[in-house]
């Protein structure tokens, strides 16, 4: 997606709660961001449960998605973490995508979002870095096939390979508190359609154990797909193949490396990617 110009400000050595934003060539001071932003959020694997918190769906009901206003904080063109620059998306419509949930709690309860909001960690809200602010998504565990609704209010998460950050409730009714991480599906609700989804909130069928894999380029020409994976495979990091796809009128040539058992295998091969100066590989569940 095309950058929109304007000056580059990276968030991450923006004073603690606030950040700067360039807008067409304008800078917004002063918008509030989570911790997200500044001290990337960590998956938290021993939170105290308490007996308010014990997990039943009934206990955290899905979010129920209304038409809001696009939040006057958090959605810039683009903004710029660790040296990462994010473009955030205009619309969440059609949006899909794969890859590893995280969740964040205590240490952010009560702390200023990237919307503005407070952080309410018994609340259905997840963080993410390109969704606009605010969004309702349905998360779905790939791996016990419960799912959930939520809105997307924060920025985040900026460790690792991970696509979304959930609040201690939405990750509770995933069933992934305890372990963490999990592999799911992200997949946008319009508010038209909040009715029918939230209908057929049920657990779906698991199709298997998912299979991990990390995506390290996208090529539109063969060569080049070849040179990368010759480069990966030199590096002894797993299989690595080639998946040709029709995109438009050409065709995208796509590099994995793979599978993985799970989530810290996938993650140690991520970090010895970026050893070899190879920062844009992201998870892909299959």
């Amino acid at each position: 997606m095309p950058i929109k110009p304007g000056p580059e400000i990276d968030l991450a050595g923006a004073r603690p709660g606030r950040a700067a934003f360039g807008r067409g060539g304008a800078v917004l001071l002063g918008l509030l961001l989570t911790a997200c932003g500044q001290l990337p959020h960590q998956p938290v694997h021993n939170a105290p449960l308490t007996p308010s918190a014990s997990g039943a769906s009934s206990q955290y009901p899905d979010a129920v998605p209304r038409v809001e206003p696009r939040s006057r904080l958090g959605n810039p063109p683009y903004y710029v973490v660790n040296g990462r620059r994010y473009v955030v998306l205009d619309s969440a419509k059609g949006f899909y995508e794969r890859g590893i949930a995280s969740w964040y709690g205590p240490d952010f309860h009560g702390k200023s979002a990237s919307s503005g909001e407070r952080y309410d960690m018994y609340a259905m809200t997840a963080a993410h870095k390109t969704l606009p602010l605010p969004s309702y998504v349905r998360v779905t565990n790939l791996e016990n096939g419960r799912s959930a609704v939520v809105r997307v209010n924060d920025r985040g998460p900026f460790v690792g390979n991970r696509v979304i950050d959930l609040s201690f409730a939405a990750a509770t009714r995933l069933g992934i508190v305890q372990q963490g991480t999990a592999p799911v599906e992200v997949v946008a609700i319009e508010p038209a359609e909040a009715g029918a989804v939230i209908a057929n909130a049920g657990p779906r069928a698991v199709a298997g154990k998912p299979r991990f894999y990390l995506q390290t380029g996208a090529f539109s020409q063969r060569e080049n797909a070849e040179r990368m994976r010759r480069r990966l495979l030199l590096a002894q990091l797993g299989p690595v193949d080639i998946r040709s796809e029709p995109n438009g009128f050409q065709t995208v040539h796509k590099v994995w490396i793979g599978p993985f058992d799970d989530v810290s295998a996938l993650d140690m091969a991520s970090a010895k990617l970026e050893d070899l100066g190879i920062h844009d590989s992201r998870p892909t569940i299959d």
